[in-house]
């Protein structure tokens, strides 16, 4: 970097973003770090986030809890790994420490080996509950940049990953970090040391634009109710686009390929392989029930009427079922309203092979006659546009995806 650590004697800007003297703190000898709480919260965030739209798909309570256990490890894994396949030099060879590979708390997570490595997790979480790997996708569109967005204050503690020197309004005063002290502001004359000038807050726009990203992929999904992990792909795109712009702005030390960061060109990789699955793949949101779903209502008593009971503690398993069922959206619909689970239509069955099922039939493996068509017509009327929709529009009283 240009600038030079002084103490801060410039005129005074008072709408500056002011940044921390310090980021870890010891609490009973123990440190606390202020990177690792943001990292903690965002995750928190995102888990009780995609737990909803979990359960208003059919699957079991806390099914997001199983699917952290393998994505949030894998995906801190996978993180660490990119970093240090991208940036090396810091760790290995002449001058390198490879101890320090594993002090993830001094930061260095690259999110693409988080989404990688959480998509390797989530994929192993989803074949254990048997559930199709979209629906956690998908699922997770809108909040994992939720998650980005709160952790992104992480680096704020850190004064790291700021952008060029600017004279905007709102530009952020960085301290210099005592590298003899870890997680402090050097201090000279009982004052914090900052560099001189303003600079671009880098890491406020990246969660300015990842609350964005996440409020987009929620509303267009609700509003086209995407399927086969197509509003991942959205939240995908999204993010990029807004990487590309504010990778350009960044000044902290990376590698670079015709002298341009090597992360502008992997978010444009990235976008547009997005891009393409987000074209080229169809079919209608997946809702799932448990396999044993009854299929007929239960014999009712002489004093009871079938069509007075309650049902509502029906539409959601309470425990995990050993297996699930893709349905299409009327049965499922119609299995949270009676907790039955009406037969199958052919255009149910077409739906359902569009959102990702597997049909089978008993006295036909191969399925209902008629599937193959009705899904040549499913996948022509996602190309133009109907996404997940049948000619059976769902009750009016029905409540939108939130």
């Amino acid at each position: 970097m240009a600038s030079v650590a002084t103490v801060a004697c410039a005129p005074v800007n008072f709408a500056a973003i002011p940044s921390p003297t310090t980021s870890v703190w010891h609490v009973l000898g123990l440190p606390i770090r202020a990177y690792a709480l943001c990292i903690v919260l965002g995750i928190v965030a995102a888990v009780l986030l995609m737990e909803v739209r979990l359960r208003r798909r059919g699957v079991a309570p806390w099914a997001s809890l199983d699917m952290a256990v393998w994505a949030v490890p894998l995906g801190i894994i996978g993180a660490r790994l990119y970093h240090l396949a991208t940036s090396p030099q810091d760790y290995f060879g002449a001058g390198g420490d490879p101890v320090r590979a594993l002090y993830i708390w001094e930061g260095g997570l690259g999110i693409w080996g988080a989404v990688a490595g959480g998509a390797v997790g989530a994929w192993i979480a989803a074949r254990q509950l048997g559930l199709p790997f979209a629906i956690f996708a998908d699922s997770l569109a809108p909040a994992l940049p939720v998650a980005q967005a709160i952790g992104r204050f992480g680096n704020w503690f850190n004064n790291e990953l700021y952008g060029k020197a600017t004279t905007l309004p709102w530009g952020l005063r960085v301290h210099d970090m005592d590298t003899s002290n870890p997680g402090h502001a050097t201090v000279i004359d009982g004052e914090a040391v900052t560099k001189t000038g303003l600079y671009h807050p880098t890491f406020l726009y990246e969660a300015i634009w990842d609350l964005g990203v996440a409020g987009l992929v929620w509303a267009l999904d609700r509003r086209f109710k995407f399927g086969r992990g197509r509003a991942f792909a959205l939240y995908v795109m999204a993010y990029t686009a807004g990487r590309f712009w504010i990778e350009m702005l960044r000044i902290d030390e990376a590698n670079k390929i015709f002298g341009i960061r090597l992360n502008v060109f992997t978010a444009i990789v990235v976008f547009l392989l997005a891009a393409i699955y987000f074209v080229v793949a169809r079919g209608p949101r997946a809702y799932v029930v448990p396999d044993d779903a009854p299929e007929t209502a239960p014999v009712a008593g002489a004093e009871s009427d079938v069509s007075q009971v309650d049902v509502s503690a029906s539409t959601e398993p309470q425990r995990a079922p050993k297996s699930y069922q893709v349905v299409s959206e009327a049965r499922f619909e119609a299995y949270r309203r009676t907790g039955v689970l009406p037969p199958d239509t052919e255009e149910d069955v077409a739906l359902e092979v569009a959102a990702g099922a597997h049909p089978h039939d008993a006295a036909d493996p191969a399925g209902p006659a008629g599937v193959g068509e009705a899904v040549l017509a499913t996948g022509a009327a996602a190309g133009n546009g109907h996404e997940g929709t049948s000619d059976a529009e769902p009750p009016a009283s029905r409540t939108d995806e939130n």
